[in-house]
């Protein structure tokens, strides 16, 4: 990468040699008319990996988040999510724009939850003043709580809750195999309850595009039919799914080394005067620390985030690149990309510049 530590995003992940070559050799066809055999494989083994009836292609996390809550939704209706949810936070408001879902925020807890009995309070009653409550939708990880992940137990609850009330739930699983990994559990034992999950190939799996949307066979048949109005359908995408193929092969062991990565990370960061983070929250491969109040700042840091009023704001200091997600608030991210090496140049940059 240049040289360059980036610690902004798992999103800056670049394809191995070897993974470049799958790519290169890869047998194609049309997706749209299902004959692309990278394609078909790839989807049928992401859906044997959920435990669900079938999976879809697409080409980002925000197409599958936004197919699928179009497919359990009709216009009109209601979504209830955390307000620190991605689909409602960095989604760009699609599931209103283009589906006419009405979201309904609650408050995520600091591990990424939304208490039980808030949920349970928001469902609306059978009333015409009302919009009808379609669904639920969670992430695991969670992003903005740290990447805490969600256990089976509370996602098995709202399941039920969705169950009881003819509603559907939907995972956000961008990252659900770092959720996996967190709890030392299989993937599927994660997502068994759900109606759906989309999963990222482009983050802790390291391959260069592409998410996948698994769930029942009813499910996927209305999920195609939604990707194609959203311009979703692609042509020769098995360029895209064999790295896709490759990632779950072989990259799975690789979020096991960013976790690791991490957990030394933060560590370090605990260890330097100055800096304040949550050693406890920090369970996957991102991570939030802050500058203590009445901490020096350094001058490029100072520089850097002076009259800044849109966040997050890319940091760069001695090429290790990261986000300042809110004033004096910052978030490092693991991945492929990541050495052990960097990690200890990365502490020692951040101790010199707040000591």
């Amino acid at each position: 990468m240049n040289n360059i530590i980036d610690l902004r995003s798992d999103t800056v992940t670049l394809p191995s040699d070897e993974m470049r070559k799958t790519i290169a050799s890869s047998k194609l066809g049309d997706d749209v008319f299902g004959e692309d055999p990278c394609v078909n494989k790839l989807e049928q083994k992401a859906a044997l990996i959920m435990g669900k009836e079938g999976g879809l292609l697409v080409p980002s996390g925000t197409m599958g988040n936004l197919v699928s809550i179009l497919v359990h939704c009709q216009r009109g209706s209601e979504i209830i999510l955390g307000h620190k949810a991605h689909t409602f936070v960095y989604e760009a408001g699609g599931i209103s724009a283009f589906g006419g879902v009405h979201s309904r925020q609650l408050t995520n807890q600091t591990d990424g939850t939304i208490d039980i009995d808030e949920i349970k309070s928001a469902i609306r009653m059978d009333n015409d003043h009302f919009p009808k409550t379609s669904a639920i939708t969670l992430e695991n990880t969670h992003n903005l709580c740290n990447g805490s992940p969600l256990s089976p137990d509370y996602i098995k609850d709202v399941a039920q809750i969705a169950c009881d009330n003819d509603m559907k739930l939907h995972i956000d699983g961008a990252r659900i195999f770092n959720a996996a990994v967190a709890l030392n559990i299989d993937v599927n034992e994660l997502v068994k309850d759900a109606d759906s999950v989309t999963f990222c190939l482009s983050k802790g799996l390291a391959a260069p595009i592409g998410s996948i949307i698994c769930g029942s066979e009813k499910f996927i048949y209305n999920a195609r039919r939604t990707r194609k109005a959203l311009g979703g359908g692609m042509r020769q995408a098995g360029i895209i799914a064999s790295a896709g193929m490759y990632s779950l092969d072989n990259m799975l062991d690789q979020i096991r080394v960013d976790h690791k990565n991490t957990t030394r990370l933060t560590e370090g960061i605990s260890e330097i005067e100055g800096l304040s983070i949550d050693g406890e929250s920090i369970k996957s491969n991102i991570l939030y620390f802050d500058i203590e109040k009445g901490a020096r700042r350094c001058e490029q840091l100072a520089r850097q985030t002076k009259n800044i009023t849109v966040y997050p704001f890319q940091i760069a200091l001695d090429n290790i690149h990261f986000f300042e997600s809110s004033p004096g608030r910052f978030r490092l991210v693991t991945h492929y990309g990541i050495t052990g090496d960097d990690i200890e140049k990365t502490l020692g940059v951040l101790d010199k510049i707040v000591n």
